[in-house]
C-alpha cells in the first residue's frame, strides 16, 4: 500500500514516534490487546446506534477514539470523534454514515496496522 494511502488509515508519525520510543515488538502486543478488545468496543456502538441512543452511542465513541488512538488507527479515530460530539449540527444526518464508516473499516485498518509493525519490528 503506498504510503500516501497508508496515511489516511494509520498515523504514521505518530506510530513512528512510538516504535522509537518503546519498538514495533512492544507496540505491536498492545495492538494485538486492543484487537481483542475491539468487537466489543465496535458491538457497543452498533448497539446504541440501533438502539437510536444518542448519550450512549457519543459515549461510546469517546471512548473508542481513544482507544483506536493509542495504537494509531488515525481513520478510526477520525471517525469515532465525529461520532462522539452529538451536539454538531450535523450529527443527526450524518453519524449513521460514520458508524458505518467505523464498523466496515476497523478491521480491515486494524490488519493494515500489523503488516506495517510488522515490517518494522
Amino acid at each position: 500500500m503506498a504510503t500516501t494511502q497508508l496515511d489516511s488509515i494509520l498515523d504514521l508519525n505518530t506510530l513512528e514516534q512510538y516504535i522509537s520510543a518503546i519498538g514495533a515488538g512492544t507496540l505491536l502486543k498492545s495492538v494485538v490487546l486492543f484487537e481483542q478488545l475491539m468487537p466489543e468496543y465496535v458491538s457497543s456502538l452498533v448497539k446504541a446506534g440501533d438502539a437510536n441512543d444518542k448519550e450512549t452511542l457519543c459515549a461510546e465513541a469517546h471512548k473508542f477514539k481513544g482507544a483506536a488512538g493509542s495504537v494509531g488507527l488515525k481513520r478510526i479515530q477520525q471517525f469515532s470523534q465525529l461520532l462522539q460530539h452529538g451536539e454538531e449540527a450535523k450529527w443527526e444526518t450524518e453519524h449513521k454514515v460514520w458508524l458505518a464508516e467505523i464498523v466496515e473499516h476497523a478491521a480491515q485498518d486494524l490488519q493494515q496496522l500489523k503488516v506495517y509493525l510488522e515490517a518494522k519490528a
